[in-house]
């Protein structure tokens, strides 16, 4: 590809097109990591312990996959998977 008539590097252009599709990539992955937490949230907060633990795994796996390909820290996953099970532990403890 030549360089365009206005000066601008068709190198550029083409990290641009690349930038704006792993940022929705990125937004997605993000949003759905953030709404399986917050639906494990709101089963702990219904004090209903086994559907929370239903959707444990998917969100642990969500999360792992999140810190596998860079978009969050490894440490943040760890520690966000343990805040959860800990919340669960919790609430199941008070249950029995």
């Amino acid at each position: 590809m030549a360089k365009l008539k206005t000066g601008r590097h068709t190198s550029a252009i083409k990290e641009f097109r690349k930038a704006v599709r792993r940022t929705s990539a990125n937004r997605a992955l993000k949003k759905k990591i953030r709404n399986l937490a917050k639906n494990v949230e709101i089963a702990i907060t219904n004090k209903n312990s086994d559907e929370a633990k239903k959707i444990l795994p998917e969100c642990f796996s969500a999360w792992d996959k999140a810190a596998k390909v860079g978009l969050i820290h490894k440490n943040a996953a760890s520690r966000k998977k343990a805040q959860l099970s800990y919340k669960i532990s919790q609430v199941a403890s008070k249950a029995a």
